[in-house]
């Protein structure tokens, strides 16, 4: 079996095509340890799991865009565009490569885009709130020295948004007294 799977790695390669969190089917492959070919064999022998609203092909202009937003390009020579799997899509993979390394990255690419919707979910309502504060200060309405407490509790804020959440333990089966 290979290397632990990381959720913030994972959360690294989530990116966003159409509006949509997607994975690219070479970072799927590269989590799972499996050729693209393989990965993307096992999708077409079950076709019909994947609706479009599960995974697609990237256009040629989606892709010429992602390769210029990566520094370092190793796409290598693809001849045919790649798929992206939304995070349905990631799911439904889990019905179709069934190993133990399968189920490892299946959970870490759950929590990954659980991770993505709380952080986007946090920045807005933290946005919103430095919004308001910063209307408050321009209309005098707040103190120098409140702002200073508010700006406070804004970094305390971020410094949590930052670190991971706890993995919760799974709980014991069996009698219990």
């Amino acid at each position: 079996m290979g290397k632990i799977i990381n959720v913030e790695f994972v959360v690294a390669k989530i990116i966003v095509v159409r509006g949509r969190n997607v994975i690219l089917d070479r970072d799927l492959a590269e989590l799972y340890e499996v050729k693209t070919r393989q990965l993307n064999q096992a999708v077409q022998r079950n076709i019909d799991r994947f609706p479009l609203d599960f995974m697609y092909h990237l256009t040629y202009e989606e892709l010429m865009n992602l390769k210029s937003q990566f520094v370092t390009s190793s796409w290598g020579g693809i001849r045919k565009l790649p798929y992206v799997f939304t995070e349905q899509g990631v799911a439904m993979l889990s019905s179709v490569l069934n190993s133990k390394r399968a189920i490892q990255v299946n959970i870490a690419i759950m929590r990954a885009f659980v991770r993505m919707r709380e952080i986007l979910l946090a920045n807005k309502d933290l946005a919103a709130k430095i919004e308001a504060l910063e209307l408050k200060y321009k209309n005098h309405d707040l103190k120098l020295d409140e702002y200073d407490k508010y700006i406070g509790a804004i970094f305390e804020t971020i410094k949590q948004l930052m670190e991971p959440p706890p993995i919760p333990e799974k709980p014991k089966i069996g009698f219990h007294p």
